[in-house]
């Protein structure tokens, strides 16, 4: 399944990679595909004062944090986005937030979910019928259905 991370787990994983959405990037890759959008990357280089502050880390950890994270997941450049899932995407995101609308036409374009801690986003987007979403709760619970089935049986 290919799941599309947005800004917000990210964050969430660099800061805490041991936590449930870290954990979720880091072994569930096994099971599913990460993507992104590339500009990303300059969102988190752009921010990384202000998750050094936040996180406490030295810059030692901070990058070994980043590299754990975002070596899990494909960066997908912006350009490759067709204007239909573009047009789509900003309209499905009109007076929520408009830097929202690149994550939604990534996940239209890769036929995706669309993974967000934002919950303004997801709710806004089920009142405008847009199912392709995934909760960290519902992702957790299919990794954990993946990792039980590939476990060998006892006799």
């Amino acid at each position: 399944m290919k799941i599309i991370v947005d800004s917000n787990i990210v964050f969430s994983a660099i800061l805490n990679s041991q936590g449930k959405i870290g954990q979720l990037i880091i072994n569930g890759s096994k099971f599913f595909k990460f993507y992104t959008v590339g500009l990303l990357k300059d969102e988190i280089e752009e921010n990384k004062d202000k998750i050094l502050k936040i996180s406490g880390f030295t810059k030692e950890q901070f990058i070994k944090s980043y590299q754990t994270i975002t070596k899990r997941i494909i960066f997908v450049d912006e350009i490759l986005i067709s204007d239909k899932d573009l047009v789509k995407a900003i309209d499905l995101v009109a007076g929520i937030d408009e830097n929202d609308a690149l994550f939604v036409a990534l996940t239209n374009h890769l036929n995706g979910k669309l993974w967000s801690g934002d919950k303004k986003l997801i709710t806004v987007l089920k009142k405008k019928r847009y199912s392709k979403t995934i909760s960290t709760n519902d992702l957790y619970e299919q990794f954990l259905e993946k990792q039980t089935t590939i476990r060998p049986r006892l006799k």
